[in-house]
């Protein structure tokens, strides 16, 4: 076993992959994400203690933020930037212990190995990388626990870094992340593991409320919007990922440039922000989900920037048109370096590109609808009482989250083909490319599909259950006509699992198979307290939830 990683859904066998990631990346690179991670703990634990004395230095946690963030699934499979951010985290973590030394604080006794151990070269790394993986902890349960809250961590330090692009932070946040770093090296019991990864649940509805703040203050709410997904004439660059702030930034750069601007994947729903509307060469979405960009990256023609997670190993024929940013990366990739302090990230270099392109190719025509966040659905919310009162809507279905490779995810898109016509999908993220292209009408003027934009709005999908829940003046949150039928793919739907948790939803069901990191012990757990399931067919699923 050269490796072993079982974070995101396509875990091989359904028990982890051990030579090579399904996602792509190579033993040698998950390896040194395991000792990144590992060195953020370590991080983590001596800027504790300095929290306590000599206050906190934003650029730590912006280590710790982006160390967590770039082991995410399809994040970065950069083995020398990976390798340099060891370097950057060894070197934090030494700097702080001196300066706790100077100011008298004593460091504790049988520290942790991730305080105290050191290393310069990458053969060093590597050695080192080989002892301190997913499975050095051997009991299993507390291994399914330790990783369950390290995922849920780094699904909630994604969603924070978007809010820190724009301005937005929360310093309990960044603490409560170090605090449960700092768990998962320690001697905790099985229930103490529980109750800190239910506490996760709280921070992440914390982590994409601050979100949340952020898109809205920032590029104002969402509205219903209509969205091309055909072509123009121009050359285009592609955009995709999660951050917001980038996408701003490529559209102010390419005004007036004859550079049209496209989204794709999870960036479609910057589409439904006003600020966003005033772009005339905002042109629209090109293609579908995050696994197709193979295919689609390719007739696209015109150069891809991805700002976040969701890249896969791009193939030859446009590996030299794909950029990343952020905590994005390649080997052979360019990458687009951080905005210097008041000043904006340059992309001018895609820009020329782009110019020299062929227009996109088109695959596709007509427009899709969004824009249903929780200010848009909450405007909307007398008509889909009414209409809940009336019998109209019989029932929601909660369909958010993630897409994949998998065949068995077809599930979804027959799911949303055979619910009966008085039921209404709420979605968010990925998840909808599975059934967000078919007619499946309106109830009154309400669409039977409520996109409510990326995977951290699933934020918007639990206001608006609480809302409703206030209408109907019901006690219990699971009382109201809503079924949780999500499918899951990295971790930054482990962090939204966790926050409905939170929020008291129960019998919410994941798919297409549940995650490999959870020890029969511990899904007894989830089951036995939260009503979690799995799927199984279609009709019988469709039976269950309608009851």
């Amino acid at each position: 076993m050269s490796m072993f990683c079982y974070q995101c859904q396509e875990a091989a066998g359904g028990k982890g992959c051990s030579v090579k990631g399904i996602c792509g990346k190579t033993d040698d690179v998950a390896n040194l994400q395991d000792l990144l991670i590992y060195t953020v703990k370590g991080v983590s634990y001596v800027n504790q203690l300095a929290r306590s004395t000599k206050g906190n230095d934003k650029r730590t946690d912006q280590f710790i933020i982006d160390g967590l963030f770039t082991t995410i699934t399809n994040a970065n499979f950069n083995k020398a930037v990976i390798e340099t951010k060891i370097k950057n985290g060894l070197r934090i973590r030494e700097e702080i212990k001196r300066e706790l030394e100077k100011a008298n604080v004593d460091l504790g006794e049988n520290l942790h190995d991730s305080v105290t151990w050191t290393g310069e070269s990458l053969a060093d790394f590597e050695e080192k990388a080989s002892k301190v993986g997913i499975l050095s902890t051997e009991n299993e349960d507390v291994r399914s626990l330790r990783e369950l809250l390290t995922y849920g961590l780094k699904g909630m330090a994604a969603y924070y870094e978007h809010a820190n692009h724009l301005g937005y932070t929360n310093d309990a946040i960044v603490s409560f992340i170090e605090k449960a770093l700092v768990a998962t090296t320690q001697e905790k019991t099985a229930d103490e593991l529980v109750a800190l990864t239910l506490k996760a649940g709280e921070f992440g509805v914390n982590v994409m409320a601050l979100l949340d703040e952020a898109n809205t203050s920032t590029y104002g709410n969402p509205e219903i919007t209509e969205v091309n997904i055909g072509v123009g004439k121009n050359p285009g660059i592609l955009i995709s990922g999660h951050d917001l702030k980038d996408m701003e930034e490529l559209l102010e750069q390419t005004k007036g440039t004859g550079v049209d601007v496209y989204t794709h994947s999870e960036m479609l729903p910057a589409h439904y922000y006003p600020k966003f509307k005033k772009y005339e060469h905002f042109v629209g979405n090109y293609g579908n989900a995050w696994w197709k960009q193979g295919e689609e990256f390719e007739s696209f023609n015109g150069p891809i920037l991805m700002t976040t997670n969701c890249i896969v190993p791009p193939k030859a024929s446009y590996k030299n048109r794909i950029f990343t940013t952020g905590s994005a990366g390649y080997e052979g990739v360019t990458h687009i370096p951080e905005r210097e302090e008041g000043k904006a990230k340059d992309f001018s270099q895609i820009i020329e590109l782009a110019k020299t392109c062929k227009a996109p190719t088109e695959i596709e025509t007509g427009q899709i609808v969004g824009g249903f966040a929780h200010n848009q659905v909450l405007t909307l919310a007398d008509q889909v009482v009414e209409a809940v009162k009336s019998g109209a809507i019989k029932q929601f279905f909660v369909m958010a989250g993630c897409d994949g490779r998998m065949k068995s995810r077809d599930y979804y898109t027959e799911f949303a083909k055979e619910i009966p016509k008085d039921t209404v999908i709420l979605t968010a993220g990925c998840a909808k490319y599975k059934y967000n292209k078919l007619d499946l009408g309106d109830i009154g003027g309400i669409p039977r599909v409520l996109d409510a934009g990326q995977c951290n709005d699933s934020y918007s999908l639990a206001v608006i259950a609480l809302k409703l829940k206030e209408v109907f003046e019901l006690s219990d949150i699971n009382e109201l006509p809503i079924s949780y039928n999500i499918a899951w793919y990295e971790q930054k739907a482990v962090i939204v699992l966790l926050a409905l948790l939170h929020l008291g939803v129960k019998n919410i069901h994941l798919g297409p198979t549940l995650p490999a990191f959870l020890s029969p012990n511990v899904a007894n757990v989830l089951v036995e307290n939260f009503g979690i399931g799995g799927i199984t067919n279609v009709q019988d699923d469709i039976n269950m939830f309608l009851g």
